[in-house]
C-alpha cells in the first residue's frame, strides 16, 4: 500500500511546489508594479508637512507633539540634502516668523531654511513686516536679517526691498541690529536713497557708538554716490567687509550646491561681507587678484523667466550684443559690483555712455579698495607677480586705453606705490598705469612724481631708463591730447578730466608740460652720461622730443621747449644713422613750429608769446649742424661747437674740423664708402675727399634714397644749396632770426 501510496505523494509534492513557484512570481510582479508608487509616495511627507506648516494655528503647543517632530523631521532633511522650493520657502517662513508655535521652533525652523534656487521677494517682505510685530524677540530678528544677507544673492528681485528702504533705515535705532542693517543697507543703496537726513542720522549714531566699522562703511557708500552730503573722512586702512555671522548657512549652501550641481551660488561671493572676514591684513598665499563675472543685482534665473519686455531693468549679465545695448541702454541695471564690468566690452560701452559720476565713482572706490590690498598691505611679493596679478594689471591698462582715460583710484594708488616699489615688480605693467594719469598740478608735480622717479631712474638699468622715458613721452601725448579735445576755442581755460572735479587753467597746464619736459631733459642728460650714450636710451629720448618739437602745431599748445645741450650734441656727434636723422627730423619740426608761432604773433591771431631766448637757441643749434654737416667747420669758433685747441691737438686726429661732415660723420661713413665704391669701382684705395662738387651733390640724394627723411626734411628747409667746386653753403650774412624766418 505504501507502494501505491508513492505516487500520489509524489504528485502532491509536485503540485505544491509549482503553486509555490506560482505563487512567488506574483509577489514578485506586485512589488514591482508597487516600485513607482513608492517612489511617488516617498514626497508625501514632505507635502504634508508643509500642509502642516501652512494650516497650523497659533497657540498650538510644540512640547510632545509627535506629529510636529515627524514633519521637522522630514522638511529638515528635504533642506539639507536637496534644498527647498520657493513655496516652501515662502511657508515656512510665515510660519517662522509669524511664532505660531512659539520661538524654539521657530529658531530651529530658520536655521534649516536653505533655498534650492530662489528665494521669493514676496516672503521676503513679508518677514520684514513680522519686525514690526512686539512679541518678535530681538534674537529673532537679528536671526532673520542675518539670513536676508546670506540669501540676498538668491532673491529673485530686489525692486520691491528697495521700495521700503527708508522702512528699514528706520530700524538702525536698535544697537543690536544695527549692523546688520547697515550691511542690508549697504547691499541696497542706490544713488536716490541717499538724503540729507539719513546722512545726519548716521553722523548721530556715530557720534555716540564711535568709529563703528559698520557704520563707516555705509558712510563710504553714501560718499561715493554724494561726495557733497558726507564731509567725512574715510580711514585708508578700514577693514574691507562687513563681519560674517552666516557660516551656517553657507556650509548648508555649499552642500546643498554639491548634491545637486547646482550654479546658482556662484554668484553669491559677489555681495560685499559675505566673505569670510579677513584677520588683520592677512591674506591667502594661494588668493589672486581678479575680475568678478558680470552679475546684475537682479538674479538671472528670475529674469529669464519672464519676458526682456515686461521687465523693469535689464540684467547686465545678459546683454550679448551692442544692438541689444542701444536697445535697453535706459534700463540697463548697474552690476552688484562695478569691478566686473571691466571685463565686458559691451559693460565697458555702457560705462563710457553713462552720463552719471555715481557708476565711476563705485568703480573708483572698488579699484582702490582691490589695488591697496593686493600691493600695499601685501606682503607676499610672490603672489603679487603671479600670471593672475599681471592679467588683472593688463586688463585694466587695456579698459583705460579704451575709456581714453584714467581712474583716480590707479592715480592716488601709484603716487602711494612709487614710494615702495623696486623697479622690476610689473614694471611694463605699472609704467603703463603710469603713463595713463592725467595732468598734475605743477605745485605738487615734483613730491608725488618727480622724487620718486628719480631715485628709481640713476640707480637701475639702461632697459629701466629707457622704459621710464618711453612711460613720460606716452604721459605727455596723453596729456597734449587731453588739452586738445577739452580746450576752449575762445577761452583758455579747459578741464583737464572729464571724471575729475579738478580744472586748470591753460598756464597752469603749460607749467605742468613744462616741469614734465625739463625733468626729462635732467634725466636724460645725467643718464646718458651714466650709460656712456648708449644708442638706445639716444633713441628713446629722441622719440620724446620728437613729441615735444611738434606742440605747438599738432596740439595747439603755445609753448615751445628745445632739448638741452646734453641731449643735442651727444645726438648730433651720434655714430648710427637712426639717431643723427631723428635729430634731423626733430629740427625740421622745431623750424615749421617756431615759423608758424612767429607767423601768428605778427597777425596778432593769438597771444602767442615765444622768448627772444628760444630763437637764439634754436639758430645757435642750427648754425652748430650746419657747420659739422655741411661747412666742414666743426669745434671751430663762433661755429656754435667749439672745442679748445690743445684738446684738439691732443687728439692727433688729422682735419678734425671735416671729420663730422657728410661724407666723414661716423653715422653716414657706411654710406659714403658704398657710394665711392659705386662712382669709383677701379680704385685700389679709399679717398673719400674725392667726393665734392656735382659729386657732393650726387651723395646728397644717395643718402635721401636711404630713407633718411629726416635728413632731406633738414637740408631743403634749412640750407640754400648752390653747386659749385666747394660745396654748398649756408649765407652766412643773414641775421639769427631769419634763419628761422626763412
Amino acid at each position: 500500500m505504501a507502494s501505491k501510496s508513492d505516487p500520489l505523494r509524489l504528485e502532491l509534492s509536485c503540485s505544491s511546489e509549482n503553486d509555490m513557484t506560482g505563487s512567488s512570481r506574483s509577489l514578485r510582479s506586485s512589488r514591482v508594479a508597487e516600485e513607482p508608487k513608492k517612489r511617488a509616495e516617498a514626497g508625501e511627507p514632505f507635502q504634508s508637512a508643509l500642509s502642516y506648516f501652512s494650516r497650523v494655528k497659533a497657540g498650538t503647543p510644540w512640547k510632545g507633539n509627535d506629529v510636529l517632530e515627524r514633519h521637522l523631521a522630514a522638511v529638515e532633511r528635504v533642506a539639507l540634502s536637496q534644498g527647498l522650493p520657493p513655496e516652501a520657502v515662502s511657508i515656512l517662513l510665515e510660519f517662522s516668523l509669524s511664532l505660531r508655535m512659539g520661538g524654539t521652533v521657530s529658531t530651529r525652523v530658520l536655521k534649516f531654511l536653505v533655498p534650492a534656487s530662489t528665494v521669493p521677494q514676496e516672503a521676503v517682505i513679508r518677514g520684514i513686516s513680522w519686525l514690526c510685530v512686539d512679541k518678535m524677540p530681538m534674537s529673532m530678528q537679528v536671526l532673520f536679517i542675518r539670513w536676508v544677507l546670506t540669501m540676498f544673492d538668491l532673491i529673485d528681485s530686489k525692486d520691491k526691498l528697495r521700495a521700503i528702504y527708508g522702512f528699514i533705515f528706520s530700524f538702525l535705532t536698535q544697537e543690536t541690529m544695527c549692523p546688520y542693517i547697515c550691511h542690508l543697507l549697504y547691499l541696497l543703496t542706490r544713488r536716490e536713497n541717499i538724503r540729507p537726513y539719513r546722512v545726519r542720522k548716521l553722523l548721530e549714531l556715530q557720534g555716540k557708538m564711535g568709529l563703528q566699522p559698520f557704520l563707516l562703511h555705509l558712510l563710504s557708500l553714501y560718499k561715493i554716490f554724494c561726495p557733497d552730503l558726507v564731509i567725512l573722512s574715510v580711514p585708508s586702512r578700514m577693514k574691507s567687509g562687513f563681519r560674517n555671522h552666516n557660516s551656517t548657512w553657507k556650509s548648508a549652501l555649499a552642500a546643498v550646491q554639491r548634491s545637486s550641481r547646482s550654479k546658482l551660488w556662484s554668484d553669491l561671493q559677489l555681495s560685499p561681507g559675505v566673505h569670510k572676514r579677513p584677520t588683520a591684513r592677512k591674506r591667502k598665499l594661494n588668493g589672486s587678484i581678479s575680475i568678478p563675472p558680470v552679475s546684475s543685482t537682479v538674479h538671472s534665473s528670475s529674469s529669464s523667466s519672464r519676458p526682456l519686455s515686461s521687465s523693469r531693468v535689464f540684467p547686465l549679465e545678459q546683454l550679448r550684443t551692442f544692438p541689444q545695448l542701444l536697445e535697453n541702454l535706459h534700463q540697463i541695471e548697474l552690476p552688484a559690483q562695478m569691478g566686473s564690468m571691466l571685463g565686458s566690452s559691451l559693460a565697458l560701452h555702457f560705462l563710457d555712455c553713462m552720463r552719471d559720476s555715481c557708476a565711476f565713482l563705485r568703480l573708483n572706490y572698488w579699484l582702490g579698495s582691490t589695488l591697496h590690498e593686493e600691493f600695499l598691505f601685501r606682503k607676499d611679493t610672490v603672489v603679487q607677480d603671479a600670471p593672475e596679478v599681471i592679467q588683472f594689471l593688463d586688463t585694466l591698462i587695456s579698459v583705460q586705453h579704451f575709456l581714453q582715460e584714467g581712474f583716480t583710484a590707479t592715480e592716488l594708488f601709484l603716487y602711494k606705490f612709487l614710494r615702495v616699489w623696486d623697479g622690476s615688480l610689473l614694471r611694463p605693467q605699472v609704467l603703463g598705469l603710469l603713463s595713463d594719469i592725467p595732468v598734475v598740478p605743477c605745485s605738487r608735480i615734483k613730491l608725488l612724481l618727480f622724487e620718486p622717479l628719480t631715485q628709481l631712474f640713476f640707480t637701475s638699468s639702461l632697459f629701466f631708463k629707457c622704459s621710464v622715458i618711453e612711460c613720460l613721452n606716452s604721459m605727455l601725448q596723453k596729456w597734449l591730447t587731453w588739452h586738445s579735445v577739452y580746450a576752449f576755442e575762445d577761452e583758455l581755460d579747459i578741464s583737464v578730466t572729464s571724471q575729475t572735479p579738478l580744472n586748470m587753467t591753460l598756464s597752469g597746464l603749460m607749467d605742468s608740460v613744462m616741469a614734465l619736459v625739463q625733468f626729462v631733459g635732467r634725466i636724460s642728460t645725467i643718464g646718458l652720461q651714466l650709460e656712456q650714450y648708449h644708442p638706445l636710451l639716444l633713441n628713446f629720448t629722441l622719440d620724446f622730443y620728437e613729441t615735444v618739437s611738434d606742440m605747438f602745431l599738432k596740439y595747439d599748445m603755445p609753448l615751445v621747449v628745445l632739448p638741452p645741450v646734453g641731449v643735442f650734441y651727444p645726438a648730433l656727434l651720434a655714430t648710427e644713422p637712426v639717431s643723427m636723422d631723428k635729430l634731423c627730423h626733430i629740427m625740421y619740426r622745431y623750424r615749421t613750429n617756431l615759423i608758424s608761432a612767429k607767423s601768428q604773433e605778427q597777425n596778432a591771431k593769438k597771444p602767442i608769446e615765444i622768448s627772444r631766448k628760444t630763437y637764439c637757441q634754436f639758430n645757435h643749434y642750427v648754425v652748430s649742424m650746419v657747420n659739422c654737416l655741411w661747412n666742414s667747420k666743426a669745434f671751430q669758433a663762433s661755429t656754435g661747437l667749439e672745442v679748445g685747441t690743445d684738446v684738439l691737438s691732443r687728439s692727433r686726429v688729422p682735419e678734425h674740423w671735416a671729420r663730422f661732415s657728410l661724407i666723414h660723420h661716423p653715422a653716414f661713413l657706411a654710406y659714403a664708402v658704398d657710394f665711392h665704391q659705386n662712382c669709383w669701382p677701379e680704385k685700389m684705395t679709399m679717398d673719400l675727399g674725392s667726393i665734392k662738387g656735382k659729386y657732393w651733390e650726387w651723395f646728397v640724394e644717395f643718402l635721401f634714397c636711404q630713407d633718411l627723411h629726416g635728413l632731406k626734411e633738414f637740408v631743403q628747409s634749412s640750407l640754400n644749396r648752390r653747386t659749385s667746386a666747394q660745396g654748398s653753403k649756408l649765407n652766412s650774412n643773414r641775421s639769427q632770426e631769419d634763419v628761422v624766418a626763412s
